[in-house]
């Protein structure tokens, strides 16, 4: 299941919140909103670790490492076009699109004259691979987010001139034909003071999958995230212009969601790649 954890379709009425109240109705908190301590947020086509709080100290917690940026993630994307540059910073402030509409609460950078309210964002991008997504040209990427801006990957991505593959929004409404967006939670790192969470989950955009129709042509770098977390960064803009439980152990096959427990006080769920 793709899914952000609290946005809901209007068509399908799908979302992790809703399938997690049938699953597990005994986890649910009626006292609060969204009836589950959800950590952080997913972009609704999105697939991937998210973090689940299983007590208000644990989401206390948790929320803090993200507000001070101790936390890592690390998102796979498959982009259009080839990128030419290896490693690239990108840090290029984020804000509102007066114009959007649609409910799309599209974002944009201060190079677009409808951008408002612009916050510092900066994103760190590895190429991993150059090849033919349904014969047109295209590149597998590791990102890693410094900042949290809402759709901050998408809208960088789509700076530098190569948007998210099936990116609907970002792709001027355009990039329909893909079964799914190309972008994925790969790994979640979250220090706290239990034990130091490191969860990674596997690549969704391999060729073994026939229904990307990836063809990699060259492999610039192994997916190794190492090169994302001291990159020599300038100042300036982008170097780019183009309820506790002992042990848990759910695995949510019908849903498409794995969900394991790392602790007492944490869940941490693999949202799927199925619909």
């Amino acid at each position: 299941m793709l899914g952000q954890a609290f946005q809901k379709s209007s068509e399908y009425q799908v979302s992790l919140q809703l399938q997690l109240r049938k699953l597990y109705p005994e986890l649910v908190n009626p006292g609060l909103k969204h009836d589950f301590y959800f950590v952080h947020r997913l972009d609704y086509a999105t697939s991937g670790v998210i973090c689940l709080a299983l007590n208000k100290k644990a989401c206390s917690e948790a929320t803090l490492c993200f507000h001070q940026r101790k936390t890592k993630k690390y998102y796979l994307a498959v982009l259009r076009g080839h990128v030419s540059k290896e490693l690239i910073y990108i840090n290029e402030a984020i804000g509102e699109d007066s114009q959007e509409e649609h409910g799309s609460h599209r974002m944009c950078t201060p190079s677009d004259l409808n951008c408002t309210s612009p916050r510092p964002a900066q994103t760190r991008m590895l190429i991993l691979q150059r090849g033919l997504l349904d014969n047109y040209p295209a590149t597998k990427v590791i990102l890693r987010p410094i900042t949290g801006r809402r759709h901050q990957l998408r809208v960088h991505c789509a700076h530098i001139g190569h948007t998210i593959v099936g990116d609907y929004t970002y792709s001027n409404c355009k990039d329909v034909l893909p079964y799914r967006t190309f972008l994925h939670s790969y790994r979640l790192v979250l220090p706290n003071n239990v034990e130091l969470l490191d969860i990674q989950t596997h690549d969704p955009f391999t060729s073994n999958d026939p229904r990307n129709c990836w063809c990699p042509v060259e492999t610039v770098n192994i997916l190794d995230d190492r090169k994302l977390d001291h990159p020599k960064e300038p100042c300036g803009k982008s170097l780019a212009t183009e309820t506790d439980m002992a042990s848990v152990r759910f695995h949510l096959a019908t849903a498409g969601i794995a969900l394991s427990e790392m602790s007492p006080a944490w869940v941490l769920l693999e949202l799927g790649t199925e619909c």
